[in-house]
């Protein structure tokens, strides 16, 4: 199961932020092959970002090509975004009790 991380630097307060994500959570929670998603944030070097658990490798392209990454390149709140991509290592993630679940491939 496909991974992101996305790591980016505000040109807005944390305050500000914490705004931003509760009135975009929802609009999150909605994109179809998202499992999950956990929010992050540094407020003292003003980063912030997530990791993504995506049901297949479509959904994650879904995503990248979608609205909300294009809305996200060009938000003014937003600099330096980056994007990486990671496959779950089964195995071993579950000896450490990670929060993912094989799933089946949508791809």
């Amino acid at each position: 199961m496909p991974i992101l991380q996305v790591n980016l630097k505000l040109n807005v307060s944390t305050g500000e932020y914490h705004d931003l994500c509760r009135s975009l959570a929802q609009t999150f929670a909605e994109v179809p092959g998202l499992q999950w998603k956990v929010w992050l944030l540094n407020e003292q070097e003003k980063e912030a970002g997530g990791i993504y658990l995506f049901s297949s490798e479509r959904a994650v392209q879904d995503y990248l090509s979608g609205p909300i990454v294009a809305q996200l390149q060009g938000h003014p709140a937003f600099r330096e975004i980056s994007v990486k991509r990671f496959d779950v290592m089964d195995e071993v993630t579950a000896i450490t009790r990670g929060p993912v679940v094989k799933a089946a491939a949508a791809d």
